[in-house]
């Protein structure tokens, strides 16, 4: 491997965070893989990418959720990020409803001030969308390739290629198995990468088999809704719920399951725009997706059971028992953590939590919960103003608007117009037809400059405009007082009514103490690769030269990098477990350094060409330095007086090509038993070593030839 290749962790290594986000620094290029939100890590990971914020080139997101793409509103709004993001087309639409979902989760509970709507928008600005298999340059020699990863729609693993010889793949929460809507993960144009960056996160966990798992849910439904209980079902908000809904649309469309006598509904904020985007992604599913579309004509995303509900009053009005898939999955917030808060102490209703989250989330509490003790919820909800706190707030609001708001682009366009009306009143002054002396001019110009002979006077109007459009002069739309008729009544304008702005509100908490008398199961979808899995697929089908082992638990993340250093197959070199904030050098030479030249060096060195490359010989002196982001750099000073040395000859050309350049020249060329003889009086042929070496007569002739040939070479 020829290129320096660096790697960061910034969040999600040798820890329980269920967020990654990664820095992959190839050459003088930096590209952000990944961007979760982990909100108790915020600070953290800010300190450790604010010195790489201004040199990130792209952003590649491999699958929708917040915890990979919930950090990049924030890095855009409030860091200041700007650079293209590159994902497939189901991230892009999935994507925003995942931040929107979240972001009204989050704003209906509390402040939430890490970003905005707007910020969710200006991220989606920069999205490249691609196709699998899509072949794109995003930096001068890299380019990338999405490569279908399962586990949610969309999800991709990426292979990064330097220089057409040099892949890098990075490849985290992939699912090898088919799912009802998923393919599984594509590894047919993936084999020994130079380079494999993926997680440890499921190395030492065993999945149950699809079917138990299925039969268990089902078991477990039917229980409680024949006791009159409902079923929450705490899912994502337009990821792995895909493949819920599509398992429970087909029991209830089954007479022989008992179910179409109860109520299905999904609740969260865009729940009708995640479905409605599923039925036009069709081609990114599973090939029974598409084949039941092909030869059926059925939507397999039109259902005919699912109730769709986008708040809690019309979750009223759906009749009781019902199964209910709702966000957020780790009930940090949304409607899941509100519905705990009323029917945790029913013990007819069943929280069936399908993902693992972190330790010190509700949703782990209340899985630890065995002895159905009491657990500590806070809620929160936003009231409107009212009284004393309405007063302020409009006062305040009041004053904000009577404050006089100054923009620097009109004060520019100010001065740009005054400036202009400057310039028309000195040519409206220069009302003369004489010769205008040089020695009258005020300013003097260092070259000569002829004499002025202005036209007749006439002045013309500049056309002013600004990012609208020219400027309307309203007097060319005026009507005289003469040409109005005095038979029409003129119309008095009446006020505009005041158009309602939005009330305002305040974010109210309570904590209330639940007992948690309902039924609380862990059913896994996922939809990730077991730990014998990636076993088998790391050591039969990519094999890496070299290894980065990423979000896992120490303990998981030692065990997957012993079974890679005692596969015999794989064959791998070196397997590196970075900390957080640590870098990590994945250079395979040993002796390539990376140096930035003097700008006196680079403009004294003399480039000859080669092929594709500009070549120079240069003599200097090493210098260590640390720049900005307090990193050792390496620095070439030019030397005083440059030592001469025995010129270099670049390229071994051929010499067909040679004959072709003699006979271009004039010069008559011919084969003879290997040796290329011009005009009878030169041989040039190869010796053994390799190197050409060229013998005739001293003559014209033979000056020319060796001309051409030296041409043919980068001589430095």
């Amino acid at each position: 491997m020829t290129s320096i290749i660096k790697f960061t962790p910034l969040l999600g290594s040798l820890d329980n965070s269920t967020a990654i986000s990664y820095l992959l620094k190839v050459d003088q290029y930096t590209l952000l893989l990944d961007c979760g939100l982990d909100v108790g890590k915020l600070s953290e990971y800010t300190a450790r990418i604010m010195p790489h914020i201004n040199h990130i080139n792209a952003v590649l997101v491999t699958y929708p959720d917040i915890d990979h793409m919930g950090g990049l509103p924030y890095l855009y709004g409030k860091l200041g990020l700007d650079c293209p993001i590159y994902g497939t087309v189901p991230l892009y639409n999935m994507g925003q409803m995942f931040l929107y979902d979240y972001y009204q989760s989050k704003n209906s509970s509390e402040d939430f001030n890490i970003f905005t709507l707007d910020d969710v928008d200006n991220v989606f600005d920069h999205f490249q969308q691609m196709k699998y298999s899509q072949t794109i340059s995003i930096c001068p020699g890299i380019s990338i390739t999405p490569y279908g990863a399962g586990h949610m729609i969309g999800g991709t693993l990426w292979k990064i290629l330097k220089d057409d010889e040099e892949d890098i793949v990075y490849a985290v929460d992939f699912n090898h198995k088919k799912e009802r809507h998923l393919n599984g993960a594509v590894f047919s144009n993936i084999t020994r990468p130079s380079l494999l960056i993926t997680d440890a996160y499921n190395a030492t966990f065993e999945y149950k088999k699809r079917r138990k798992r299925d039969q268990e849910l089902i078991s477990t439904i039917l229980e409680t809704v024949r006791c009159d209980g409902n079923v929450i079902l705490v899912v994502d908000t337009a990821g792995r719920v895909l493949e819920l809904m599509q398992l429970l649309e087909q029991l209830w469309r089954n007479a022989d399951s008992g179910l179409s006598a109860y109520s299905l509904a999904l609740l969260n904020h865009v729940g009708y725009n995640v479905v409605d985007f599923a039925k036009n992604m069709l081609e990114w599913m599973s090939d029974t997706v598409t084949k039941q579309f092909e030869e059926q004509r059925s939507y397999p995303f039109h259902f005919k059971h699912l109730n769709l509900c986008h708040s809690l009053q019309e979750l009223e009005n759906i009749p009781s028992p019902y199964v209910l898939l709702t966000s957020i999955a780790d009930l940090s917030c949304g409607f899941a953590r509100n519905l705990l808060a009323v029917s945790a102490e029913t013990p007819e209703n069943c929280f069936i939590i399908t993902q693992r989250t972190k330790p010190e989330t509700l949703a782990s509490k209340l899985l630890g919960n065995v002895n159905n003790n009491t657990i500590d919820i806070t809620i929160g909800k936003r009231v409107p103003l009212e009284g004393r706190e309405l007063e302020e707030y409009l006062a305040k609001s009041a004053k904000i608007k009577q404050e006089p708001v100054t923009d620097p682009t009109v004060d520019t366009m100010m001065e740009d117009d005054s400036d202009e009306e400057q310039e028309d009143d000195v040519v409206l002054a220069q009302k003369h037809d004489v010769p205008i002396p040089e020695d009258t001019q005020q300013k003097k110009s260092f070259f000569k400059q002829h004499k002025v002979y202005p036209m007749f006077p006439f002045h013309e109007d500049k056309l002013k405009w600004d990012d609208y459009g020219e400027f309307i002069k309203t007097e060319h739309f005026s009507i005289e007082e003469d040409q109005k008729d005095d038979d029409i009544e003129m119309a008095v304008a009446k006020p505009l009514p005041e158009i309602p702005t939005e009330i305002p509100t305040k974010c109210v908490t309570s904590r209330i103490k639940a007992h948690v008398n309902c039924k609380v199961k862990f059913i896994d979808f996922e939809g990730r690769s077991d730990g014998e899995s990636i076993k088998r697929i790391l050591a039969a089908v990519l094999k890496p030269r070299q290894m980065i082992i990423v979000h896992g638990t120490p303990d998981a993340s030692r065990h997957l990098a012993e079974f890679c250093r005692d596969s015999k197959d794989m064959g791998v070199s070196q397997i590196f477990i970075p900390r957080l904030g640590e870098t990590v050098d994945a250079t395979s030479e040993r002796h390539i350094y990376q140096v930035k030249l003097k700008d006196a060096l680079v403009t004294a060195a003399k480039f000859s060409k080669a092929k594709d490359a500009d070549l120079a010989w240069i003599d200097a002196v090493i210098d260590q330095q640390l720049n900005s982001e307090n990193e050792q750099v390496t620095m070439l000073d030019p030397i005083e007086q440059t030592p001469l040395h025995n010129p270099v000859f670049i390229n071994e050309p051929r010499l067909s090509d040679l004959r072709q350049v003699l006979l271009k020249s004039g010069i008559q060329a011919e084969f003879n038993g290997g040796v290329l003889v011009c005009n009878n009086k030169v041989a040039i042929r190869r010796n053994e070593s390799g190197k050409i070496q060229m013998e005739g007569v001293v003559s014209d002739d033979y000056y020319k030839i060796r001309s051409l040939l030296y041409g043919m070479y980068a001589i430095i």
